[in-house]
């Protein structure tokens, strides 16, 4: 009898316990990437496996409203269920036909007690990454929060290789070094910026991030003793409020977890664009990648004539000049030395003054007669403005940056991603939208994949890119190559190409006028092709540029894409790029701070003869990390070329059809 009770009681006790614990899952169409959704009184948490090898385990979800914790003591309603086969078109983009493949599983979780809260958990699962969000459907006793935190982690398993940037605070430049450590060794309580990068020893990567953040607060992680959690930004001036709505229904941002067999792989995923919402804009035709100058980097340089350089008619002629020499679309404006090109009455670029005026041009620019001069040069103008005094008077600037004949503006020194500046930044692309502009931010933080919904998004910064050259030494070749594995992955780069006078690195000395970069010209080159950026910009002098070898990549090199492949990849050391336009191949190598020997197949071309042109740093580059050796040959896509990369350096291949 006793024998008898202990086995009726373990039964009673496992499906008590079967029963108080639910579980649900999703898998990619390829049933490689699988979601799993557990359900217990007391919890909700997820884990996800790629080919059975666990990647991310046992990590909460949840929230805290002003209306109390949700996330425990919830029942589940009726699990919808479809799969997602669509293609879409990119106006701008890393390619320009996408496919949105993935099978969706939406969770209705509702409170058993209480008003019976009801958030809705949808799951997409694609072949190369797992996403996720919280959908608020519009419901009788609840239409509104105020939101103290979002408790999702992201609780990696093992202890993998990690490409991380730490921050200092929320408000911040989303500029900084990269760190490549063990998993273990990540400080815990440091706010992370998103993407972060994870690398496991068997090759398979995961890269962490969020997209279509939307009239919501941006997210960073911070490892805790309790795993891996989002943080998200605060409502500026105090940190316990994070997000407020005041109707259903809303939608969170999607968290998303990229996953490949190899590093170079997470390059090549359209998981962003394809968890936005189709393009808005109604009329794209005149959204067209642009080709600019961006006389800030270099010091306004002119050479020595009748005029003086500054705020002036004469020194942006001499720049538009330049431009039409060389096919460039536009001319970027800013202002000279640290005076904006409009009334501040400050004259700080960082910090804009109360009466700041971007309607109001000082008067010795004459900014009427310089963009009648350009319009006449068959030149665009681009400008730069502080984003505070232009949010006070948006439709007013872009209506008459409209009529001057601008092509686009960089919206400068926003330095947040709380839930204002999220919805302040939607706003920026709206109304530039209706003044066909297209818009770079400046000082922000990454994008989400929003390029599909508003394309004249051209480009964010975002990260510690060759400005830094003018007044430090931490850019250099082994920060570019952490570019392409963490902040890339969330999209355009606007990074400060363009400079074209190179020292080696133990003789690199720092100049704010002329600045020097510590990477070879051919590393320069293949920045263009291996980072994102519809917005091209050329930061240097004509001096640096006209007659200099390479220049004409810069002239030609283009600004979206219709196909991308990552053949050679390894994380923080190398990368290889190749992006196709239309039938010619563009492909950039980019290394760090140590020589190596490369192998490049060409077997992403297809049948046919081809003509290459290969950049290589040349033998002396040591020396003259100007030089370059240039090679033209016939190729097909049986050949391999040997890619030889010197320190600092990297090789360009721009190859046609024949």
């Amino acid at each position: 009898m006793r024998k008898l009770f202990l086995f009726l009681y373990t039964i009673m006790y496992v499906c008590t316990t079967t029963s108080a614990q639910q579980k649900l899952s999703v898998a990619s169409p390829d049933g490689k990437l699988k979601f799993v959704l557990s359900i217990t009184p007391e919890v909700v948490s997820y884990s996800v496996d790629y080919r059975k090898q666990p990647l991310i385990g046992n990590s909460l979800l949840g929230f805290s409203f002003d209306s109390g914790e949700f996330g425990a003591e919830l029942r589940v309603g009726k699990v919808q269920r479809k799969k997602i086969d669509e293609t879409y078109s990119l106006i701008v983009g890393k390619v320009s036909e996408a496919r949105n493949h993935c099978n969706e599983m939406i969770v209705p979780l509702m409170e058993k007690s209480g008003n019976g809260r009801k958030v809705n958990l949808a799951v997409r699962a694609f072949n190369d990454g797992i996403a996720f969000r919280y959908e608020f459907p519009e419901q009788a006793a609840w239409n509104g929060y105020v939101m103290y935190d979002e408790k999702t982690q992201f609780n990696l398993e093992g202890n993998p290789m990690v490409l991380l940037m730490y921050l200092p605070g929320y408000v911040n430049t989303h500029e900084a070094v990269y760190n490549h450590v063990r998993y273990d060794q990540v400080a815990r309580k440091r706010l992370i910026e998103m993407p972060a990068t994870f690398e496991f020893d068997n090759g398979v990567a995961v890269a962490i991030t969020e997209a279509a953040i939307r009239n919501y607060a941006g997210m960073y992680l911070m490892k805790t003793k309790d795993g891996l959690v989002g943080k998200l930004s605060p409502k500026l001036g105090q940190e316990k409020i994070k997000v407020e709505i005041s109707g259903f229904p809303h939608k969170t941002p999607w968290r998303v977890i990229s996953v490949a067999d190899r590093v170079g792989g997470l390059l090549e995923t359209n998981i962003l664009t394809s968890l936005n919402e189709p393009c808005r804009i109604e009329d794209t035709s005149w959204i067209k990648p642009c080709r600019t100058t961006f006389t800030w980097w270099n010091g306004n340089v002119v050479p020595d004539s009748t005029f003086s350089p500054g705020n002036n008619f004469e020194t942006n002629k001499y720049y538009i000049d330049f431009a039409a020499r060389n096919g460039l679309d536009a001319h970027g404006i800013y202002g000279y030395a640290e005076t904006p090109w409009y009334y501040d009455d400050n004259f700080n670029f960082g910090w804009a003054g109360p009466n700041a005026d971007v309607t109001k041009p000082i008067p010795c620019l004459n900014m009427p007669r310089i963009a009648e001069y350009a319009r006449g040069k068959g030149v665009g103008i681009h400008l730069w403005v502080h984003w505070r005094p232009l949010y006070d008077k948006l439709e007013e600037a872009f209506a008459l940056y409209e009529k001057w004949g601008v092509r686009g503006l960089m919206v400068d020194f926003m330095d947040r991603n709380d839930q204002e500046m999220i919805r302040i930044q939607e706003e920026i692309l709206q109304c530039a939208a209706r003044h066909r502009l297209f818009i770079q931010f400046h000082g922000s933080s990454k994008p989400s994949g929003l390029v599909r919904t508003y394309p004249n998004e051209f480009t964010r910064e975002g990260t510690l890119n060759y400005e830094v050259c003018k007044w430090d030494t931490l850019v250099n070749a082994d920060h570019d190559i952490a570019i392409p594995f963490t902040r890339m992955l969330a999209g355009a780069t606007d990074y400060h190409l363009g400079g074209f006078r190179a020292l080696p690195r133990s003789e690199f000395k720092i100049q704010y006028v002329n600045p020097h970069v510590m990477s070879t010209r051919c590393h320069m080159l293949a920045m263009y092709v291996v980072l994102e950026n519809h917005l091209t910009s050329l930061c240097d002098t004509p001096e640096a540029y006209e007659g200099q070898p390479g220049f004409e990549v810069l002239r030609t090199v283009p600004g979206t894409w219709d196909e991308i492949r990552v053949p050679l990849a390894k994380m923080n050391e190398h990368v290889t790029v190749a992006r196709r336009d239309g039938s010619d191949w563009w492909v950039g190598s980019l290394n760090n701070g140590t020589e190596r020997n490369l192998k490049l197949k060409l077997d992403f071309l297809s049948e046919g003869d081809y003509q290459a042109t290969i950049y290589t740093d040349a033998e002396d580059v040591d020396r003259n990390p100007n030089n370059l050796d240039r090679l033209v040959r016939k190729v097909t896509r049986k050949d391999i070329i040997e890619l030889n990369l010197a320190r600092d350096g990297g090789a360009l291949l721009h190859i046609r059809r024949l």
